[in-house]
């Protein structure tokens, strides 16, 4: 922290509790690009760049200088706060840090003679340096609480660390671990305040820190030949809102509306896309539509879903207790999605399926339970095969059960936005009709920055149709008006996922009094008769193979023959997802036959259950 004259005249080196630990300075021929603080007069960030051709940027964590005197003091304090206080449990850190605060300043007092006198400016810089090097992360703590930062990466020794920056992507920073003993240390700490272990003999580590941000880290020379490293992927205190993703337009008020309703009738939902690229934001944005009195069991690896509802039962796994193949105690998300059954939940939400937890889902997705889940995949084809191959296992016949696929990924933009060129966009929310055969509802253009959504071929809004004794234009009008609505949302700047989840209960309760509320008309909007593009239909349909006769009576009327011929050998009873699969049809072609029977008055329709009349 910098040098002080000793007794005798010789100078000496105040205590560095840090060592091991490089923040370089900022070189005085760097050019500052953006400047803005993380704890006002005490911590800033400063990005700037080099002088030379390719000029690339570092992210700078700039804090205020400690004098001599306040360095020893702050030393002094630590000592004895670390004898007298407990450290901090998870989800006690607010806490923790006001008792500490507390007992620092009365220490201040009660040893002024052997500490010394200090001013409100300084005692303020001695608080900060305690809360950041106890409560907080160290030399990291600037980098943690700056919120335009997504992720943090150390990647060994003598190598910078790395962060990802809303607004400038993956740039070094200018702080480094010199020392393979204190980069080993601070991992450590990060465990212990996780409440978790990492060493040797267990040598990776995937945990939550406090604030909700996951920690994925490997110890030594164990499995990283260059050392100890480090990834923080940083959560949000708050959970972006559905608000906040419309008014970044990574989808469109007609999509977020199109999956209110499906949310609204239990329809089964996988979010695909890369690392990073956002799938669990948009299902928690998503959750906020799902009804007051419906009960939500979510089962995760690490707990990041944040649903603004009291019937709400939260499951999250657990590590083995066991040494080596032995795996005592341990508790697995398919483990999880199996106990979550006996809970009858209205909706299963799996934060995300990679493994045989998948089989489980999709059965229960099968007995009438809504589900809702994250994939990583890049395609509608590349989810299907991860979803049919190994580890999932899940039968081509039982595809037909996920109702829409939606895929997000972090985009080049056609022009620049508030200085970005790079944004996350929802590329494309498909249906599924069957194995290979899937309809495009929604798609983003990447030429004008634009969505372009057609619902007139959706399969599923049909079904909603029939289930509800709607038409399909009613159904779609229905949209619209949810979309109204959320716009006016997005324009009253209401942003708090609590309060838009408010405005949904009341639309469910009183549509047409929400409606007026924010001056948008009850009456029916009118839907467009057109797709949104000339020849959408059938390129579409050719370019996945859907066959061009949903609409022939006869193989209507032969599929109506079909489901009665099952109704009559199950005692008039049968499941509706098991016609689906039973059914050598596509489903467009079982929901119109369906359809026609219900309207006939030979059957009945539950959200599970076909019945004779």
């Amino acid at each position: 922290m910098g040098l002080k004259r000793g007794k005798k005249g010789k100078v000496e080196e105040l205590p560095n509790p840090w060592k091991g630990i490089e923040v370089k300075p900022i070189p005085e021929n760097y050019e500052v690009l953006d400047r803005y603080p993380i704890r006002e007069g005490l911590a800033e960030v400063v990005i700037a760049t080099p002088p030379t051709e390719t000029p690339e940027p570092t992210y700078f964590a700039v804090e205020i200088q400690l004098m001599p005197q306040e360095a020893l003091a702050l030393e002094k304090l630590k000592e004895i706060l670390s004898k007298e206080l407990e450290p901090p449990k998870p989800g006690e850190e607010e806490d923790a840090r006001r008792i500490l605060l507390e007992t620092a300043d009365k220490l201040l007092r009660k040893y002024e003679r052997a500490l010394g006198r200090f001013d409100e400016e300084s005692k303020q810089k001695l608080f900060y340096y305690l809360e950041r090097d106890m409560t907080g992360f160290g030399p990291l703590n600037i980098i943690m609480e700056d919120y335009r930062i997504e992720d943090v990466s150390c990647d060994g020794v003598n190598i910078p660390i790395y962060v990802w920056h809303r607004d400038y992507e993956s740039i070094p920073t200018n702080i480094m671990f010199t020392d393979r003993d204190a980069l080993d240390d601070y991992i450590i700490q990060l465990a212990h305040k996780s409440e978790k272990h990492i060493s040797s003999a267990f040598p990776i580590l995937d945990a939550m820190i406090y604030g909700k941000h996951r920690l994925a880290a490997t110890f030594r020379e164990e499995i990283s030949p260059r050392g100890s490293t480090f990834t923080i992927r940083k959560f949000r205190e708050k959970p972006f809102s559905v608000t906040e993703l419309l008014h970044s337009r990574l989808l469109s008020p007609e999509m977020a509306a199109y999956f209110w309703l499906l949310i609204e009738h239990k329809a089964n939902i996988l979010v695909a896309g890369a690392t990073g690229s956002g799938k669990t934001t948009i299902l928690n944005a998503l959750m906020c539509f799902v009804k007051p009195r419906m009960k939500i069991v979510t089962c995760e690896e690490t707990a990041e879903l944040n649903i603004p509802t009291e019937n709400w039962v939260r499951f999250v796994t657990r590590e083995s207790y066991g040494l080596g193949a032995q795996k005592t105690g341990e508790i697995t998300l398919y483990d999880l999605v199996k106990t979550s059954l006996r809970y009858r939940p209205d909706y299963l939400i799996v934060g995300e399926v990679r493994g045989e937890e998948a089989f489980v889902l999709f059965q229960a997705i099968a007995t009438g339970h809504g589900g809702l889940s994250t994939i990583h995949a890049e395609s509608i084809e590349s989810v299907m095969k991860r979803l049919v191959s190994p580890p999932m296992n899940i039968p081509p016949s039982h595809i037909p059960l996920l109702d829409a696929v939606a895929l997000v990924e972090r985009v080049h933009l056609p022009r620049s936005i508030d200085g970005k060129t790079y944004a996350r966009r929802m590329r494309y929310v498909w249906e599924v009709v069957d194995y290979g055969k899937y309809v495009t509802i929604a798609e983003w253009n990447p030429a004008t920055d634009q969505f372009v959504t057609d619902f007139t071929n959706s399969v599923v809004l049909e079904r909603i149709a029939a289930r509800t004794a709607k038409t399909k234009e009613e159904i779609i009008a229905e949209i619209e008006r949810r979309a109204a609505l959320l716009k006016s949302l997005v324009e009253k700047g209401l942003i708090e996922i609590g309060d838009i989840a408010r405005e949904v209960y009341a639309y469910y309760s009183n549509p047409e009094q929400v409606l007026r509320k924010y001056g948008i008309a009850v009456e029916a909007i009118q839907v467009p008769a057109v797709p949104f593009r000339a020849g959408a239909e059938s390129a579409e349909v050719k370019s996945h193979g859907i066959a061009k006769t949903w609409a022939d009576e006869e193989s209507e009327s032969l599929i109506a023959e079909k489901v009665l011929s099952l109704l009559r050998q199950h005692g008039g009873v049968y499941p509706l997802w098991r016609i689906f699969v039973e059914t050598p049809a596509s489903k467009i072609m079982v929901f119109r036959a369906l359809k026609r029977l219900r309207e006939s008055g030979k059957i009945e329709m539950s959200r599970s259950m076909v019945m004779l009349r």
